[in-house]
C-alpha cells in the first residue's frame, strides 16, 4: 500500500519535497545572493567603529575579545551550535551568516591542509547538507562563500541527514574529501549549527576548537563581514538516493528472503514518525520499495518550524503519537527519528516505547547475537538493570563520560587496543557499530532493528523485537532536573566546572555533614573504565564489567561530570546521582535513578541541603528544580525515612 501521512499530503516524487516558502538561493549571471526570508530575523553583529583609514590594530582590544569571544562560544562539543534566528527569550542571535562564513572558510583550510599533507596540492570536495529548519537557505550561501575562499569545490546536497552527509565521503562516485551537516538537531526552530566530517569520521572536540579558534580571528579582523557574491554556484547534487539505496540494500542482503528477495519487506506494516524533519526519505525510499506497508506514518513533510512536537525519540509526545498510530494501524513497529536522523527510537506491536536503556539492551540483544562476548560501551547514566542484561548475555559493559563523541571514540580506542566492542550507545539514542563505520546513524540502528524483526518472523516467532528485552528489569523511579548557571555565557563554562569539583570534592574529603558520607579514592581508568576503591569494607567495584587489561590513567581529564552510588542501611545500594555539564545550554544535568520508592527524591533532597545549601553553590545555581522535585515527598516521616550514603564512581 502507498505510504500515508496523518494530516499531510505525501510527495509522489522519491526525491526529497523542495521548500514551498523559499529557496535555499538565487542564482543569476552565475551570482548567488542571498535571499531575504520575511519570516527569518537576523540580529546584527556589533562591530567596533572604524574610518578608512582604520585597521585591525584600531579596534579596541575589549571589542576584539568580545567579537573572538562570541564566535568561540559557538562550539558545542563536537559541534558548532547557536541562535539562528530571534525569538528565544533570553537569548540573542549569535549564529549570523558572518560567523558561519568564517567557520566554514576555518574549516575549508583545515581540510585542504590536511590534503596537502596527504597527497600534495589538490582542490579539497566538500559536501553540505542540512535539515528543513528556516535559517538553512540563508546559512547554506556562507558556508559556500567560506568554502570558496577557502579554495575547495561546494556540492550541495539539499535537504539531508548527518550520517548521509559523512557517508557522502565514502560511497562512490561522490566519496567528497569532507562534508558539513548544518543541524540543530532536536532544539528549537531559533537554533542551527554545523557538523564536520572527513573520510575518518567527526572531528573531535579539539579539532572544532581549533577551526572555531581560527575563525574567531577571521571574524574579528575582517573589514567585510560577510561575502554578498559567490561567482562559482555550488554543484547540486542527489546524494540521498544514493544513501537510501545503500541501505535498501543491506537489508535485501542480509534478510535474504527465500520467496521475495527485492521484498523482504513486504505483509509487515511500519509507521514513521519523522517529526517534520530530514527522516521521511526512510518512508518513501527504503521501505515503500521494500514492499512494507507504511499507512499511517507520521510527519513526514520537512517543516523547518516542526510545528507537531520535537524530532526527538526522547520526547514523550513524539513516542506516544507514535504508539497510538502503532497501535490503531495495528502495526508491527513504529519508528521516531530526530531531526537530522542521527538518533532514533521505536515503539514494538504491542505499543511499548523502546528509548533510552530499553534501545540500548535491544541494540546489545542483536549484536551479542552476532557477536558474543563483545563489549558494549554506554554513558555512565544507564541503570544497574542494563549492566546486567548485558553480562547475563555473555558481554561486557563498559560506562564512559556521557556525550555521544565521548562513547563513540571509547568504543574506537578499545577496539585499536585489541579489546572487541562492536556497539557504542548512549540514552540519548546516538548509537554507533563497528560494522557501520562508527557512525552514529538512526537509520542503519532501525535498519538493524528490522532485519532482525523480519528474521524473527521466517523462524515462526510471532511475538515481535519487544521480546527480546522483555527481561529487562527497570528501575523504579528515574528524573532529569536541570540547575541553569547564573552568570553571563562566558562565564558559565567555568562556574559549571566548579561546582562539580566541588561536588567531588565534598565527597572525597568527607565534608558533607548529617549523614555518613563515604570517601573514595579514584584509582584511575583502567582500559577507559573507571574504578573506585572504597575506604570501608567494600571490594574495588568495576565501572567497566569484564576482564580488562591494566593500562591506568587518571579521570581528572573531565571535569564536567561526577557521580555518586548511593545507598542506605535497609536497602543497601539502590541508585545513583550523576552531575554534569550540558554542552548545549548553561546549566548542569542531574540525573537520578533508584530501585526504592521515593528514593530519587530521598536522593534529591539530600543534594539539595547537604551540598547545594551547604556549599553556597545555590548562589550561583538556580536549584529551584531540585527544590520543588525535594518537596513532592509528602510527609516528613518520608522525608526522613532514608539516611543516604552517597559512593563517588
Amino acid at each position: 500500500m502507498a505510504s500515508q501521512c496523518l494530516n499531510h499530503h505525501i510527495p509522489t516524487k522519491t526525491d526529497f519535497p523542495s521548500f514551498q516558502n523559499a529557496r535555499p538561493f538565487r542564482s543569476s549571471n552565475h551570482l548567488i545572493t542571498f535571499p531575504s526570508f520575511t519570516t527569518a530575523k537576523f540580529h546584527p553583529v556589533r562591530v567596533a567603529s572604524y574610518n578608512s583609514a582604520s585597521t585591525t590594530a584600531g579596534y579596541n582590544d575589549q571589542v576584539v575579545d568580545e567579537e573572538m569571544d562570541r564566535i568561540r562560544r559557538l562550539q558545542n562539543g563536537s559541534d558548532v551550535r547557536g541562535v539562528a534566528l530571534e525569538g528565544e527569550k533570553g537569548r540573542s542571535v549569535d549564529l549570523t551568516p558572518p560567523a558561519v562564513e568564517a567557520i566554514a572558510e576555518s574549516f575549508g583550510e583545515w581540510v585542504v591542509s590536511g590534503l596537502e599533507i596527504e597527497r600534495g596540492a589538490a582542490a579539497a570536495r566538500v559536501s553540505l547538507g542540512r535539515d528543513p529548519r528556516i535559517s538553512g537557505g540563508v546559512l547554506s550561501v556562507a558556508v559556500f562563500a567560506g568554502l570558496a575562499r577557502a579554495g575547495c569545490v561546494v556540492f550541495d546536497m539539499g535537504l539531508a541527514t548527518t550520517p548521509a552527509c559523512f557517508m557522502s565521503t565514502l560511497l562512490p562516485p561522490f566519496t567528497y574529501d569532507a562534508s558539513i551537516m548544518m543541524t540543530a538537531s532536536h532544539l528549537p526552530y531559533t537554533r542551527n549549527g554545523l557538523k564536520f566530517f572527513t573520510k575518518k569520521g567527526g572531528l573531535t572536540s579539539p579539532q572544532v576548537e581549533e577551526i572555531c579558534d581560527k575563525a574567531a580571528r577571521k571574524y574579528a579582523n575582517r573589514f567585510a563581514k560577510l561575502s554578498t557574491a559567490l561567482r562559482v554556484p555550488p554543484t547540486r547534487v542527489n546524494f540521498m538516493s544514493a544513501y537510501a539505496h545503500h541501505l535498501t540494500d543491506i537489508i535485501k542482503q542480509r534478510v535474504n528472503h527465500p520467496l521475495h528477495y527485492d521484498s523482504p519487506l513486504q505483509g509487515f506494516q511500519i509507521i514513521v514518525n519523522a517529526g517534520n524533519g530530514s527522516g521521511g526519505f526512510f518512508t518513501w525510499d527504503v521501505l515503500d520499495k521494500l514492499g512494507a506497508d507504511t499507512f499511517g506514518s507520521l510527519h513526514l513533510h520537512p517543516d523547518g518550524m516542526f510545528p507537531n512536537h520535537i524530532p526527538n525519540p526522547e520526547d514523550k509526545t513524539a513516542m506516544a503519537v507514535t504508539r497510538a498510530a502503532v497501535l490503531e494501524n495495528n502495526a508491527d513497529l513504529g519508528i521516531v527519528f530526530d531531526t537530522d536522523v542521527d538518533r532514533s527510537g521505536v515503539v514494538d506491536k504491542h505499543g511499548n516505547p523502546i528509548n533510552g536503556d530499553k534501545l540500548i539492551a535491544l541494540m546489545s540483544a542483536i549484536v551479542l547475537k552476532e557477536h558474543p562476548n563483545t563489549t558494549i560501551v554506554t554513558d555512565a547514566r544507564t541503570s544497574m538493570a542494563l549492566t546486567r542484561f548485558i553480562t547475563d548475555r555473555g558481554g561486557h559493559h563498559c560506562l564512559y563520560r556521557v556525550g555521544y563523541r565521548n562513547v563513540i571514540d571509547k568504543g574506537v580506542q578499545l577496539n585499536k587496543d585489541g579489546i572487541e566492542t562492536h556497539l557504542m550507545m548512549e540514552t540519548s539514542g546516538h548509537g554507533a557499530l563497528k560494522e557501520n563505520h562508527f557512525l552514529d546513524d538512526g537509520a542503519y540502528m532501525v535498519v538493524k532493528i528490522i532485519i532482525e524483526m523480519v528474521r524473527m518472523k521466517l523462524e515462526g516467532s510471532e511475538e515481535g523485537i519487544g521480546s527480546l528485552i522483555q527481561d529487562l528489569e527497570e528501575p523504579l523511579e528515574s528524573a532529569e532536573l536541570r540547575m541553569n548557571i547564573l552568570s553571563e555565557p562566558r562565564s558559565a563554562k567555568a562556574k559549571g566546572i566548579q561546582a562539580i569539583e566541588e561536588f567531588r570534592n565534598y565527597i572525597e574529603q568527607g565534608r558533607l555533614e548529617g549523614g555518613n558520607w563515604i570517601h573514595v579514592e579514584i584509582v584511575g581508568l583502567v582500559k577507559g573504565a573507571l574504578w573506585t576503591q572504597m575506604t570501608l569494607q567494600h571490594p574495588l567495584t568495576p565501572i567497566c564489567t569484564g576482564n580488562m587489561h591494566a593500562n591506568t590513567i587518571s579521570d581528572r581529564d573531565s571535569p564536567f561530570l561526577s557521580s555518586a552510588k548511593v545507598s542506605e542501611a535497609e536497602h543497601g545500594e539502590h541508585g545513583w546521582v550523576h552531575l554534569r555539564q550540558s554542552i548545549h545550554n548553561p546549566n548542569i544535568a542531574v540525573n537520578l535513578q533508584s530501585t526504592i520508592p521515593g528514593g530519587c527524591q530521598s536522593m534529591a533532597r539530600a543534594l539539595r541541603d547537604k551540598f547545594l545549601i551547604a556549599s553556597g553553590l545555590d548562589k550561583i545555581l538556580d536549584i529551584s528544580q531540585i527544590d520543588n522535585y525535594a518537596e513532592e515527598m509528602g510527609s516528613s516521616s518520608a522525608r526522613n525515612k532514608h539516611k543516604l550514603q552517597l559512593v563517588e564512581v
